[in-house]
């Protein structure tokens, strides 16, 4: 077992050995380990000042923000208020000043009371209580010793505990699932008392004591918790069930929520009333002494625990669960479930969980019934992914905002009133979408954020780009707003407009930019000069020029510092509807080669280009695109609806993303129609699948397990040890042969089983799911996405490989 061992977070402090209840299903009295009989029944004041010194020691080694301390027995209440107010203190003068201290207790309840609660609300301890459901399910197993009902006085502590005075200690309700009871009932019973949360957990089994399936079916639990499952849904989820809500988490590829599923690390470990330091308390179920470590809080320190190796077992994530398991499509989801649930007698933990057909259809269960509401529209509608790219865009622009906390000074703060000025104008909030939108402007945030970070100066551009993209939009708007705007060495730049020529080489002042008339004005002291929208480069002005596919060039938005002219508005035209392709003229993109943003491709960025280049370009493009609109015609249509900049490169890779927002590309020169083609597609595939993992989570735990790409294989390389790639790479070549083969059916080699390993991956989310189905569309030409150049589908797969 490599790495550290996991630091301890959470303790569970055996206060009370005995129970004032007889459940018959109960762990600590009626499974395999019965070393409670041993053990003294209240927790001694040594034991409670050793194990708080203890964790304060350990939390100061490890530098932890916060532990927790989880009350717990037996039945922990039974150790009485006074046992319970010094461990409170006890715990919370030892981790003062080191730690935030979380004292929580878990209850049956049933001694619950005022005089319990006022202790609690002083020291801030929140409270669990085990309740089964309705009184039929309840008293099934949780009955006093001589069969009493517990029922009514478990519902008493739960009504004192939804008092207005404590219902802030409320943690919720936590209830074992037992097949024979009915599910809805249950539910109904549990969201009646609105508790915070419920908390559902499989009844304690093992291979060598499985749990009951009356009907014998394999998937018995996983039935009743569905069933729970649709009736919460149905209910409008009015409590949050962790099950539920660690599944749907996972599922989206975030964390599990709780400690029976996931592979997260295990961090807890139990004290028990004698000081014995025993791992989670559920191992008790397998066989006597299954817990034990041992260890004492006298002798021995949390790190000592911690480097044990069955605690380190349960550390191993993905490493520690079994090769049946590692192998699972949703193993993310379940973590091998509970590690108590794994043991067998003859290969100890080293087994799926008895629970194993359970969860699994359990995991494919909820996200059969919830993946349509948790997709996001981004994957399938290119509408939505420029709308989200739009909404990350300002969001970042907002926390660069609060990041700098006046760090910009005076410079920004006018131009931060000034864009809320603009934005407030019938057509400011537009025009400022279309300058944001810009794909150089996320260069300028990221790397101001990273400069703001790590503590750099940003006085200068980076604080002055703000001003600039304000007086641009107010010129695409035509607002009669004077924006003031730094000039350095005599050179002022609007993005998405140009740059203005004003003053001489080592010249740095403030300009202010008016739009007026047919045009724009930029004042610097004496200085005025007029640039109307319509003519090309001149001696004070250079245009951001664009490509028209359909050849020669335009200047958009066109202006000329020699006076009025005409010409199209500034952005008209940059941004078609998808799936507009107008005849021979599909796209017009801004050939960007003046941003001081547009440096962050692989390979330099030219220089401003001269209008003989430009037209070259404009004609490669033409010849480029007339092959794509040809074949793949709703890829170029998309891609003329997102493709807003191109960025000439001095070398490299024909087609290069970068460092920016969505929509722009860098281009080298020298490619032939073909080659420029394959390699645009492949640019727009590339920068379209990272701007959907910038707004959605396709797969989570990348790099977990190893792939193969099957083109290798196809491409004759049998023989050579095949290259293991994660996931993240796998995917990416397969969408980009996928929008390939499209326009080459050579590129189809590989993708209908690179397709299958996708579908089978435990790392692909229920969104990464989701552009799975949207790539099988494509391919098989059901989504009027199909070329035109004879790519086979179903059958005729083999045909083609």
């Amino acid at each position: 077992m490599t790495g550290p061992a996991v630091p301890f977070r959470e303790i569970v402090l055996k206060v009370h050995s005995r129970c004032d209840l007889a459940c018959d299903h109960c762990y600590v009295y009626e499974h395999a380990d019965q070393s409670w009989r041993t053990r003294p029944k209240t927790i001694s004041d040594h034991v409670v000042s050793r194990t708080a010194r203890r964790l304060a020691e350990h939390a100061r080694t490890h530098a932890l923000p916060s532990v927790t301390v989880i009350l717990h027995g037996g039945e922990p209440l039974l150790a009485g208020p006074a046992r319970l107010r010094l461990v409170c203190e006890e715990f919370t003068s030892a981790l003062a000043g080191t730690a935030e201290l979380d004292l929580r207790i878990h209850t049956n309840g049933l001694q619950l009371s005022p005089r319990y609660l006022d202790l609690f609300d002083e020291f801030d301890v929140k409270v669990g209580i085990s309740l089964d459901g309705d009184r039929a399910a309840n008293d099934r197993h949780r009955r006093y010793a001589d069969g009493r009902s517990s029922h009514a006085r478990v519902l008493k502590a739960v009504d004192l505990l939804r008092q207005e005075r404590y219902r802030h200690l409320d943690l919720g309700l936590l209830c074992t699932v037992d097949i024979a009871n009915d599910p809805v009932a249950v539910l109904d019973a549990l969201t009646e008392l609105r508790p915070p949360l419920i908390d559902f957990l499989l009844p304690h089994a093992t291979w060598a004591e499985p749990p009951p399936r009356p009907d014998g079916s394999p998937t018995a639990y996983a039935a009743w918790l569905l069933t729970v499952f649709d009736r919460w849904q149905e209910q409008g989820r009015p409590v949050p069930v962790r099950l539920f809500s660690s599944v749907l988490s996972t599922l989206d590829g975030g964390p599990s929520l709780t400690e029976s599923l996931g592979l997260a690390p295990t961090d807890l470990v139990v004290v028990e009333t004698d000081g014995q330091l025993e791992q989670v308390d559920s191992l008790k179920s397998a066989y006597e002494g299954a817990a034990a470590t041992g260890f004492d809080v006298f002798t021995h320190s949390f790190d000592e625990v911690a480097a044990h190796p069955g605690v380190r077992a349960r550390q191993l994530g993905l490493a520690g669960v079994s090769a049946t398991c590692r192998r699972c499509p949703v193993v993310r989801s379940c973590g091998g479930g509970l590690y108590t649930h794994r043991y067998s007698p003859a290969g100890g933990f080293d087994n799926p969980s008895v629970y194993c057909a359970d969860l699994a259809a359990l995991i494919r269960g909820i996200e059969e019934r919830t993946a349509a509401a948790c997709e996001s529209p981004a994957v399938r509608d290119p509408g939505e992914l420029l709308a989200a790219q739009q909404d990350l865009t300002r969001t970042l622009l907002a926390h660069l905002h609060d990041s700098l906390d006046g760090a910009g000074g005076e410079t920004w703060a006018e131009a931060w009133a000034l864009a809320a000025e603009v934005e407030s104008a019938p057509a400011g909030q537009a025009a400022l979408d279309l300058v944001l939108a810009h794909p150089y402007t996320r260069t300028w945030l990221l790397d101001t954020l990273e400069a703001v970070r790590a503590g750099r100066p940003v006085d200068g551009p980076p604080v002055e780009r703000l001003a600039a993209s304000v007086a641009a939009a107010a010129v695409h708007a035509r607002l009669d707003l004077a924006v003031p705007v730094a000039h350095r060495d005599g050179r002022l730049f609007l993005p998405t407009l140009g740059e203005v020529r004003i003053g001489g080489a080592g010249e740095t002042g403030t300009a202010l930019v008016r739009a007026e008339g047919e045009g724009f004005a930029v004042r610097a002291g004496a200085a005025e000069l007029h640039i109307a929208y319509g003519a090309g480069e001149g001696a004070h002005w250079r245009p951001v020029r664009a490509l028209g596919a359909g050849g020669g060039s335009v200047h958009a938005p066109e202006a000329t510092a020699d006076g009025p002219g005409a010409g199209p508005v500034p952005g008209q035209a940059m941004s078609p509807e998808p799936g507009d392709v107008r005849g021979p003229d599909p796209v017009h993109v801004l050939l960007d080669d003046l941003d001081p943003y547009r440096s962050c491709f692989d390979a330099p960025a030219a220089h401003r280009l001269d209008q003989q280049a430009v037209d070259a370009w404009s004609a490669s493009l033409a010849a480029a695109w007339a092959l794509l609109a040809e074949a793949v015609p709703d890829q170029a249509a998309e891609a003329a609806a997102v493709l807003t900049a191109l960025t000439p490169l001095t070398g490299g890779a024909p087609v290069q993303t970068g460092r920016h927002g969505y929509g722009a590309l860098g281009i080298a020169a020298g490619s032939d129609a073909r080659t420029l083609a394959t390699a645009l597609l492949r640019g727009f595939r590339r920068a379209k699948l990272r701007a959907l993992c910038e707004v959605t989570d396709l797969y989570a735990s990348d790099g977990s397990w190893d792939h193969r790409l099957p083109w290798q294989e196809e491409r004759g390389e049998r023989g050579k040890q095949e290259e293991a790639v994660p996931f993240s790479r796998l995917l990416s070549e397969t969408y980009e042969r996928v929008g390939l083969a499209l326009f080459d059916p050579e590129f189809l080699a590989g993708v209908p089983q690179a397709l299958d390993l996708i579908e089978e991956a435990a790392e692909t989310t229920v969104d990464g799911k989701q552009l799975l189905a949207v790539m099988r569309k494509e391919i098989n030409g059901t989504d009027g996405t199909s070329g035109k150049n004879g790519c086979k589908t179903g059958t005729e797969w083999t045909a083609v490989r």
